[in-house]
């Protein structure tokens, strides 16, 4: 993988690169992201950027060091990621051949993919996924040899807040004194969440979620999709590529319509709108349940530009946009506020398998009163 294959991240692509051109890279690095931020590709990226025998501005694609890196088969870059319990193989050497083929496949078919992803990819779904003590065991082994063709060795750790303790305080020290020409890409979705001493010991590199335009461009030249419904999908996926990318298969949908009819029963009071409603969103799948509310949490905050003035932010046109002004007559910051936590917990209630329609009638109920205090 190049860098040229990332869409966005000019200024980290750029920090990255100067870094390896002045021979001033950090030996350990955390790239930090938000769930569905692309620091897993970035930092395939900058692994083959690292190898490469005749690097530019971005890897050369064609030397020995970034074909292998291009199937992740480079004997210099080394993986760590978490794993469920699903060992069926008493040989371990066996076993850890046949998870790294996993996980290449995995890279190659989905670099963009989520720990859930990973999961449902070898088979491990409804098992916790870890990074098992005797992997700092298996880090320290690795990174004693020599390199066999690159002058670096470097050994990326996917989700290390998912490290078991002792695995997490196993690497310490290896991470502070790593062997020559050795360096670390920690990447994470939850930074909170590691040991204060892994953090302290690497340099942080913040990667930031893809923004709408970038999102849309990618899924029109590099997924076909139509302009009018990439356009459509990037505000959805919130700058998570790997859920726009979900979503292109997904059946068209009419949450426009929707919304406006659920907004104008909860203001009304109809309630038994409202119940025949929570029926039709519980029918829906779970993705769709999960749009659904991402795009009422825009539409309250596209209301929210609007009142306060900065109508040249919004992103609707069209009907929702009309709807947007018309709607705007009856709110205020206070109904916004309310009716945005509202959704917000929503959401998080049905992440976590909470019963649809309880949530989404509940959710009704408590927006008619927001809306009519």
């Amino acid at each position: 993988m190049k860098f040229s294959d990332i869409p966005g991240l000019a200024d980290v692509k750029q920090l990255l690169t100067d870094a390896v051109k002045s021979n001033h890279t950090a030996h350990a690095q955390l790239f930090v992201g938000a769930a569905g931020a692309l620091n897993l590709p970035l930092a395939l990226a900058y692994a083959t950027y690292l190898h490469c025998e005749n690097k530019g501005d971005d890897s050369c694609g064609v030397c020995p060091a970034c074909s292998k890196n291009a199937k992740f088969i480079h004997p210099d870059t080394h993986f760590v990621f978490p794993l469920s319990n699903v060992k069926n193989d008493k040989d371990d050497d066996r076993f850890r051949a046949d998870i790294t083929k996993s996980w290449r496949s995995f890279l190659l078919e989905q670099s963009y993919g989520s720990l859930d992803d990973w999961t449902n990819f070898y088979g491990g779904e409804d098992k916790m996924a870890l990074i098992s003590r005797e992997e700092s065991r298996e880090i320290i082994k690795t990174l004693s040899l020599k390199p066999f063709e690159s002058p670096h060795k470097v050994m990326i750790i996917w989700q290390p807040e998912l490290m078991h303790t002792s695995a997490a305080n196993g690497i310490l020290k290896i991470l502070e004194e790593p062997p020559p020409q050795t360096f670390f890409i920690l990447v994470t979705n939850a930074a909170d969440r590691l040991l204060s001493t892994i953090i302290s010991r690497t340099q942080i590199v913040t990667v930031p979620l893809l923004h709408d335009d970038e999102v849309a461009a990618t899924l029109r030249e590099r997924h076909g999709v139509e302009a009018t419904k990439a356009d459509k999908l990037a505000p959805l996926a919130e700058g998570n590529l790997g859920l726009a990318v979900r979503l292109i298969d997904t059946p068209e949908d009419n949450n426009a319509s929707v919304f406006i009819d659920w907004m104008r029963a909860c203001f009304r009071k109809s309630y038994g709108q409202l119940v025949g409603m929570s029926d039709s969103y519980h029918a829906l799948d779970k993705l769709s349940q999960r749009n659904m509310m991402t795009y009422s949490i825009n539409m309250m905050r596209e209301s929210m530009l609007h009142i306060s003035g900065a109508g040249a932010m919004n992103r609707t046109r069209g009907e929702e946009l009309k709807f947007v002004q018309d709607f705007s007559k009856v709110l205020t910051l206070e109904k916004i506020e309310g009716s945005y936590k509202l959704l917000n917990d929503a959401a998080y209630h049905l992440e976590r398998n909470g019963s649809a329609k309880m949530i989404f009638l509940d959710l009704s109920l408590k927006l008619s009163k927001t809306l009519n205090p």
